[in-house]
């Protein structure tokens, strides 16, 4: 494709064909089996999959939720060879700010709908005018509709260059940045590289290997007993998720491409890959629903199957643990742009402030009473409060497009 700087207005309209097909395909599972009494102990329990897939087939809406996604101003346009998606909700407020929001894997742009609204129009949403924000959530590049990828390459740092000319190509020159899970990895790196462009980084999830180092004996002996207590906790949650949770990354970050196979020809392959992220990273009891709306989470997943982009989405393990020295200063390289965390306490990490600040200007740090990995979908109302926090502390003089 040719970077020709051109901006298309976009739909989401999915052929009858391919939902016809869907559906199809549900219906000619060929389901495994199951040993009895393990639950989730071992991946998607059988009988939950298959009233899921039931409901999935019969039941669930998709037409409904490609309406909901053409509520907001959406967009392509072809950055370094790349077809780029990405809704635009400007607001309507003369002081709004610019705010570049990333989603991550098993993400999309699905994860942010609760939250675009309320972000541009805080006053229909019980909100103040001075903090509405001019919104860009792109689907990251191999993601949804701006996938699959067609090169080698498409790591964190590339996506890093490809949203600041996004930003740039839209008219910002001063915005904030807000991301979770790989968009925390971008976020954080755009406004490691780009302090002079970004006004604010806001993070769910601290991406920086220096906030998770085990902390030294001298550092220990300083800290008192509830943040020893932090501490230990912190250490605790990696190792659980290092040893009971990462498979799935470590597959994505070596054999992408044999995954794929399975996931791009069966639904119910997609669902549950995706499912049991939902179900082990949420705040919830044992159900992923439970803490995640249903339809919203199988339009996430229907999301991946349409545009068939399980394997481009899988790459960017590939790619960027394959960065070789860029990988390296992705995690430890320290941040000078001003930052704020929001710790969610059923994430799939829990930071510790003292060992965040070793790499990040942390100026706003706050802990939530709910949610999990997915805030967006848990619990839109905390994260917008929360994103609306950080940023008064560093809202820069009003500069839309020009």
């Amino acid at each position: 494709m040719d970077d020709d700087g051109q901006i298309r207005p976009f739909r989401v309209e999915v052929p009858q064909a391919d939902l016809d097909d869907l559906r199809e395909r549900l219906a000619r599972t060929r389901w495994p089996d199951e040993l009895p009494g393990v639950g989730w102990a071992r991946g998607v329990p059988l009988g939950y999959l298959k009233e899921l897939a039931g409901y999935w087939a019969d039941g669930y809406d998709w037409r409904a939720w490609e309406a909901r996604l053409n509520q907001h101003p959406q967009f392509t346009t072809t950055v370094d060879g790349q077809r780029v998606h990405f809704v635009h909700a400007r607001s309507a407020e003369p002081d709004a700010m610019a705010l570049l929001a990333l989603h991550g894997w098993p993400g999309s742009i699905v994860e942010l709908q609760q939250v675009i609204g309320p972000l541009a129009d805080p006053r229909a949403h019980g909100g103040e005018a001075a903090d509405a924000f001019h919104v860009v959530a792109p689907s990251l590049p191999g993601f949804g509709f701006s996938g699959p990828t067609s090169e080698p390459g498409w790591d964190v740092a590339r996506m890093t260059r490809a949203f600041a000319e996004l930003m740039d190509r839209l008219g910002y020159r001063r915005y904030g940045v807000h991301g979770g899970d790989w968009g925390a990895f971008i976020a954080r790196e755009l406004g490691r590289t780009h302090p002079d462009r970004v006004a604010g980084v806001h993070l769910t999830m601290l991406p920086s290997a220096v906030a998770v180092a085990e902390p030294s004996p001298e550092e220990l002996a300083g800290l008192d007993e509830a943040e020893r207590e932090r501490v230990r906790a912190s250490l605790e949650r990696r190792a659980r998720m290092t040893g009971e949770e990462m498979g799935y990354g470590i597959l994505q970050s070596t054999r992408p491409q044999t995954l794929a196979y399975g996931l791009h020809d069966s639904p119910v392959g997609q669902l549950a890959w995706i499912v049991e992220k939902f179900q082990a990273w949420t705040d919830s009891a044992e159900l992923p629903e439970e803490a995640v709306d249903r339809d919203q989470l199988l339009a996430n997943v229907t999301v991946y199957w349409l545009t068939g982009t399980a394997n481009s989405s899988a790459r960017l393990y590939y790619e960027t643990t394959h960065a070789g020295a860029g990988w390296a200063a992705l995690a430890t390289e320290p941040s000078t742009t001003p930052t704020g965390v929001a710790v969610f306490p059923r994430d799939t990490s829990l930071p510790v402030r003292h060992l965040a600040e070793r790499g990040n200007r942390v100026l706003h740090w706050s802990e939530l009473d709910r949610g999990g990995h997915f805030p967006a979908m848990e619990v839109p109302d905390l994260l917008v409060g929360d994103i609306r926090a950080f940023f008064r502390l560093v809202r820069p003089t009003p500069d839309g497009p020009g």
